[in-house]
């Protein structure tokens, strides 16, 4: 992927550079550390007990092969378009416009759930208000904070991860200074309800399963390095840091809760609470509840924002392609994609629409979110070993590895009954996504053959 092929019939570089390397970890951050795992953790524990801990170390390992491989990639290329453009030039066009549509309506849809979560966290301190009221009133913000420039949600982003990781690191430290209490009692937490492995190795890989959806979002970082200050020099230290963080801070969070209170206690084949609010709650920590719902709503609207930009970059580069009107590739004097953004926000106004009116059209769609994550970290993993093996680089068996474990994890799902959907969905959007490709090219053709 040398550096003149890959700049070839593209002009990205009307983006500004404002992001700094700081906010680019906390991005980074931000967007892995969200509902994933302030609610979804809960599945994780349910499948593996104490031994999730050894899930979300499994997890780990697939999100640093991954951050790897994206790492070296855009060192290279840094643009918007990012594993998109990566994908077009070493595996093809098709690939390179597959992922990226895939890509932008996962994060839409993901927004639109996010959105009408945000309603809902709002209704503790507001039960008298619609939640539809709420959706719009926080849709317009993070529309407002994007449609400024890169320099604001850069800004915005890096202090909404800042609360969510600061609060992490307050419940690490509460946890570990009980656990210091009575060591004893901790332990046996860790052994009780069936010992640290309860459902044995299938038990750990279901936490593995379960963990990835925790760790989505991190790809984000690279996104972003078509806007930061110095992307060569800053974007491969701060993708390593983020990585090493986000271990740290998943690992020993879920170390600290099944230390402090029994795994069954915590875990549930529903997620209908957040299992950190079960601790604190559990613990008697006052207004535990509010306190944790200002968290987990901070979550959401992180999630929001990084998302909506991402859903916008997304467009941007599949407009400076080709394959999207070119108008949407234009820029403000701000240099905001506005246009894109504007189109991106429409889907996430069709997301929280189906989502408010008809839950289980909503669902469909978010098949397709949760399809989008795993399809969208198996094409970088393929697109790396396609560009490594082209310079004959054993490194290429990295990308081997961590492309084999996400489709067993996606065999995994298929086999599962309460996932088994969210694939069909995805692989249903993925024919129709082709089949547009194909009608398209046709149609240029035409146009090329047809007399001037």
């Amino acid at each position: 992927m040398s550096e003149s092929r890959v700049q070839a019939g593209r002009n990205e570089d009307i983006l500004k550079r404002e992001l700094t390397s700081r906010q680019l970890m906390m991005i980074g951050l931000g967007s892995a550390i969200g509902t994933g795992l302030f609610m979804g953790s809960s599945l994780s524990i349910h499948y593996a007990g104490p031994a999730v801990i050894l899930s979300y170390l499994g997890t780990a390992l697939i999100v640093v092969m991954m951050v790897y491989c994206l790492a070296n990639m855009s060192m290279v290329h840094p643009t918007a378009g990012s594993f998109g453009v990566h994908a077009e030039q070493v595996l093809g066009p098709w690939f390179g416009y597959l992922v990226r549509y895939t890509y932008w309506a996962a994060n839409a849809i993901t927004i639109g759930g996010e959105a009408t979560a945000v309603g809902l966290y709002m209704k503790m301190w507001f039960p008298g208000v619609p939640t539809w009221i709420w959706v719009v009133v926080f849709a317009l913000i993070i529309f407002m904070v994007n449609a400024m420039s890169v320099k604001s949600f850069g800004l915005f982003e890096y202090w909404f991860s800042t609360v969510k990781v600061l609060a992490i690191i307050g419940f690490v430290i509460l946890g570990g200074s009980l656990i210091l209490g009575d060591p004893a009692q901790s332990l046996s937490n860790l052994r009780a309800q069936g010992g640290f492995m309860p459902h044995g190795w299938s038990g750990i890989w279901m936490g593995i399963v379960m963990a990835t959806f925790s760790f989505m979002g991190t790809e984000i970082v690279a996104v972003t390095a078509g806007e930061a200050k110095h992307p060569r020099q800053v974007l491969k230290q701060s993708m390593k840091w983020m990585v090493i963080r986000l271990i740290l801070f998943y690992v020993l969070a879920m170390a600290v809760m099944l230390a402090v209170v029994p795994w069954n206690q915590v875990g549930g084949d529903a997620v209908d609470q957040s299992p950190f609010v079960k601790v604190l709650t559990l613990l008697k920590i006052p207004y535990a509840a509010g306190i944790m719902n200002f968290i987990i709503l901070t979550a959401a609207l992180s999630t929001m924002n990084a998302n909506l930009y991402a859903c916008t970059r997304m467009m941007f580069s599949l407009a400076q392609s080709g394959f999207a009107p070119r108008a949407w590739g234009k820029v403000t004097k701000r240099g905001v994609p506005l246009q894109a953004l504007l189109v991106s926000s429409f889907g996430l106004g069709i997301a929280v629409l189906l989502n408010m009116l008809t839950p289980t059209a909503y669902n469909t769609m978010f098949g397709i979110s949760i399809f989008g994550g795993i399809f969208t970290w198996l094409i970088i993993f393929v697109t790396y070993f396609c560009y490594r093996r082209q310079a004959e680089d054993k490194l290429s068996l990295i990308a081997l590895f961590g492309a084999g474990a996400l489709v067993s994890i996606l065999l995994t799902m298929l086999f599962h009954e309460m996932w088994m959907y969210a694939i069909i969905t995805g692989l249903v959007w993925v024919t129709l996504l082709s089949i547009a490709y194909g009608l398209m090219n046709i149609r240029k053709r035409q146009q090329e053959q047809a007399p001037s």
